[in-house]
């Protein structure tokens, strides 16, 4: 019946079955089932294409979610290769660029006086930022004495011009820092690293491994001399009358850690004595051994 003049319905059991009626009627308004949204279900394996006013095409239902899956999958499948033939390419093009920042390194070397210290400096940085072309690794040259060896070859190669800039000693933290960043991808660990600068020696490699008092590890050149560093040291002291490592660190353009070490140092050869306070720790000039002297 569509549609009555009636606001209410009459029902009538004249062969019984009220109780199962009522029951069941409790039972449907408990539920409340007008109040949920209503769901159309589309049949399974259903594909719909419906064209919207701008005329796209949506698909809809499961085969249309797993074709619009495939597609995005397949989307992402060509931009990776994309990407990484660009990056072949870019790989490529840094050898050539590590090449030639080594044939301008020999240059530079070769015509050394004709540049000014600024264009020197400046130019030195750029030959940094290019890396070290075919460095060494376990895939080239094995693993273990023989890895290391070659690699201990590489590391005083590209340290030397390294060392001449700050004084001839360097910490392993730089060390670690300026090598890995030269080699690009091709990172060597810490223990690898300190590994090859245990066989610098052995190899007759003009530089070597050294460990202070304090436990801290450094590289130095085998022509550093360290006297002569503890006598500069000591009349940059006097000219200042006293200086921290923080003071040294900016002086010298070196880490704080190694100006401290550098301090110290002075200090047991009797060049300079301590004076630790609530300021903090400074060097003085020994003017107790100059007394006695």
């Amino acid at each position: 019946m569509m549609s009555s003049r009636y606001d209410y319905v009459r029902f009538s059991f004249r062969k019984g079955g009220q109780s199962e009626f009522i029951k069941a009627y409790q039972q449907q308004v408990e539920k409340k089932l007008w109040e949920l949204p209503q769901i159309k279900e589309l049949p399974t394996k259903q594909v719909a294409k419906v064209t919207t006013t701008k005329g796209t095409a949506i698909r809809s239902g499961i085969m249309g979610i797993e074709r619009s899956m495939e597609e995005k999958r397949q989307e992402t499948d060509k931009s990776i290769s994309e990407a990484f033939q660009d990056l072949n390419a870019l790989i490529e093009k840094a050898k050539e660029m590590v090449s030639l920042a080594d044939q301008v390194t020999r240059k530079l070397e070769e015509k050394k006086g004709s540049l000014t210290e600024d264009e020197t400096v400046a130019l030195k940085s750029y030959l940094l930022s290019m890396g070290i072309s075919n460095p060494v690794t376990r895939e080239t040259h094995g693993s273990g004495a023989k890895y290391h060896r070659e690699l201990a070859k590489q590391l005083s190669d590209f340290l030397q011009p390294h060392l001449k800039e700050v004084g001839g000693i360097m910490t392993m933290q730089d060390i670690y820092c300026r090598f890995n960043r030269a080699r690009g991808m091709e990172l060597v660990s810490p223990d690898d690293l300190v590994n090859a600068c245990r066989v610098f020696e052995t190899l007759k490699l003009p530089v070597r491994l050294r460990r202070f008092d304090s436990g801290v590890l450094v590289v130095e050149l085998l022509s550093h001399n360290e006297e002569s560093l503890l006598k500069d040291l000591e009349e940059q002291v006097c000219a200042r009358v006293s200086l921290s490592a923080e003071q040294l660190s900016q002086l010298a353009g070196v880490s704080v850690m190694l100006a401290k070490e550098r301090l110290l140092a002075a200090e047991q050869k009797g060049y300079l004595c301590r004076d630790d306070s609530v300021e903090g720790l400074r060097f003085y000039p020994n003017q107790f051994v100059q007394a006695v002297q």
